[in-house]
């Protein structure tokens, strides 16, 4: 008796659901694009939005951008659900690692007083603005247009969920677990006159209704001031004097900073060059910003830096100005 053994292949009846074959043509669609691509509610909405009836529940003009199709929006780490998930888990991991090693040796605590007063006035008040852009984030999700961009804002509007409470850990590593850092880093935030600039600014942002314009103040302006300020100029300052062990816990913040940003310029590059009436608006939104963020950040930089905050901030402005530019913005 013989036993022959065949091997037999079964092609699929289709390679893609339908609105990805008339995007993408007749082939194996990624994970991404089935999560992200022509997923948005255009029609048969059961009501209108009781907080603004004149709007359907989502609508291209809750925006003054203008594009011919929202799904050019694309994120070009192409994150969707999983692997977002999976990405953030690995560097969590990571930084629990960090962050337990400075614990077990008490790099922080260890500071001179001078050093952790300087650190706590620098960085924990920045808890609060983290939680700022978490909600305007929040808000791009709720009314942007265009699932392939709403969904990337969700997942930045956790993750500063995530940089608020990595700032908390920093704090109670300074002050040995007591919260008396957190309380401070609040009393900073609401009641010193070098923070409110700052304070203004982000509660400015929870009243920006056009979604885009929340999007180019948050994620291109206000990052990419704050950011290299205090996680690179005063780093490099605070690095100098007392050593490497803060450096190596706000390292985390930067990377999680480029790689974002990689989203952020995409976005504001394509729809700038979609049209000129495009690239003014956006360019109008980025200067209106711009001045107001470099205004509000001077007295804290005067204070964490002293007689090196205005060149510093200044630093940062012109790289941002460079940046603008490459993303085809006239500021």
């Amino acid at each position: 008796m013989t036993v022959e053994i065949r091997t037999t292949g079964v092609k699929p009846i289709r390679n893609a659901f339908t609105h990805l074959e008339k995007r993408f043509g007749d082939k194996n669609a990624t994970r991404y694009q089935e999560s992200a691509y022509d997923i948005q509610p255009l029609v048969n909405f059961h009501y209108k939005p009781l907080w603004e009836p004149d709007r359907d529940l989502y609508d291209v003009r809750r925006t003054a951008v203008v594009m011919k199709d929202w799904y050019a929006l694309k994120d070009p780490r192409q994150y969707y659900y999983g692997a977002y998930t999976i990405t953030r888990s690995k560097q969590q991991d990571a930084l629990d690692r960090q962050l337990d090693f400075v614990e077990k040796r008490d790099l922080l605590r260890s500071l001179p007083l001078a050093a952790r007063q300087q650190l706590v006035t620098a960085l924990i008040a920045l808890r609060h603005y983290e939680f700022g852009a978490n909600m305007n984030n929040s808000h791009m999700a709720a009314y942007g247009f265009g699932t392939i961009f709403t969904q990337a804002a969700m997942m930045n509007c956790m993750d500063r969920l995530g940089m608020a409470q990595h700032l908390s850990r920093i704090g109670l590593l300074t002050d040995g677990n007591t919260g008396e850092s957190l309380t401070e880093g609040k009393r900073q935030w609401m009641d010193e006159a070098a923070w409110q600039g700052v304070r203004r600014e982000t509660e400015r942002l929870f009243v920006t209704r056009d979604w885009f314009e929340l999007h180019v103040a948050q994620n291109l302006v206000a990052d990419g001031l704050v950011y290299p300020l205090f996680y690179q100029q005063f780093d490099a300052a605070f690095a100098a004097q007392n050593g490497s062990a803060l450096s190596s816990l706000t390292d985390y913040l930067m990377r999680w900073y480029d790689e974002t940003n990689r989203w952020v310029e995409a976005i504001v590059k394509t729809a700038a060059t979609e049209s000129a009436e495009n690239a003014t608006l956006i360019s109008g939104w980025t200067t209106k910003w711009r001045d107001a963020w470099v205004a509000a950040l001077q007295p804290i930089a005067s204070q964490i830096l002293g007689d090196k905050g205005t060149s510093a901030l200044d630093a940062v402005t012109t790289a941002f100005n460079t940046r603008a530019g490459k993303l085809g913005l006239k500021l």
